[in-house]
């Protein structure tokens, strides 16, 4: 399934109108299935389905690590159907692993704008995490930060083609240390998709396929603003740095401030609100 597709618009300017051809961003449901059971529908980008899916099951706090996951694969058709179902994920548990509980109010519709909905108490958040960022002796010099939404940006393909999708990246710091603290940081991966945690789940996913969860020394880099869910997918995974183009909110900055999580918003140009653990950042 591809991420961009066509639609024809009428384009008005100046009094003159066009018919013309559009790009769009591509929007469709994928249902997660644990063991045979519906757990969720969210509508996403097509495209790393799989990372989609574990990266929520881990910021769920259902899987905590790759090995937790015996297979990941798109749903058999049947009879003269096609051979795949694209827009069905199963997902297979290890024996060890608990079967979740579904909470259908909860879990089991997300739609592309509001996120992971229902959330409402940082204690349960805080009591699921296994891997909680407060000791992550990292350090990152402010021009690092400055200098990410540009990378960010210009990794977006399908936004440059569509304007239309939201983006996280996740950067490893280092380099030199000046100061105390890292003046470089190189991208690892970048993910887009309609749905702003959808974009995380799928960074947060392809750290767990390749053993890097939990994401220590690591800055989470959103091109949106950084809500609740966002803010928590960044605990539940490690992550000591969440840096966000846009505003926060006030959830937001509770449960970082609570996690030991630095939370840097409207990062733009030379400027930034840091506003949980600012030690972390010099310069």
């Amino acid at each position: 399934m591809g991420q961009v597709t066509r639609r024809s618009a009428r384009h008005l300017r100046a009094g003159t109108a066009t018919q013309r051809l559009e790009a769009l961003a591509v929007e469709e449901p994928l249902e997660i299935r644990v063991n045979g059971a519906p757990l969720s529908v969210t509508m996403r980008t097509p495209g790393s389905d799989v990372e989609l899916a574990q990266g929520f099951l881990l910021t769920e706090g259902i899987i905590s690590r790759r090995e937790d996951v015996l297979t990941a694969r798109y749903c058999s058709g049947a009879g003269d159907g096609p051979p795949q179902d694209y827009n069905v994920l199963e997902v297979t548990l290890a024996g060890h692993v608990p079967r979740p509980e579904v909470d259908l109010t909860r879990n089991f519709y997300t739609s592309s704008s509001c996120g992971v909905c229902g959330k409402s108490s940082l204690e349960a958040v805080r009591l699921a995490s296994r891997y909680g960022p407060a000791d992550d002796p990292v350090r990152v010099a402010a021009a690092t930060l400055t200098a990410m939404p540009d990378q960010l940006r210009a990794a977006q393909t399908v936004f440059a083609r569509t304007g239309g999708l939201h983006a996280a990246a996740l950067f490893s710091v280092g380099g030199e240390v000046v100061g105390g603290a890292a003046d470089a940081a190189s991208m690892l991966v970048v993910r887009e998709d309609v749905g702003r945690h959808n974009a995380v789940d799928k960074v947060i996913g392809w750290a767990l396929e390749h053993g890097r969860v939990p994401l220590a020394g690591t800055v989470l880099m959103v091109s949106g603003r950084a809500s609740f869910e966002l803010t928590q997918k960044a605990v539940m995974a490690g992550v000591p740095v969440l840096a966000a183009v846009s505003a926060p909110s006030s959830l937001a900055v509770d449960l970082a401030a609570e996690s030991g999580l630095t939370l840097v918003a409207f990062l733009r140009g030379d400027s930034m609100n840091v506003y949980s653990r600012p030690d972390r950042v010099v310069g």
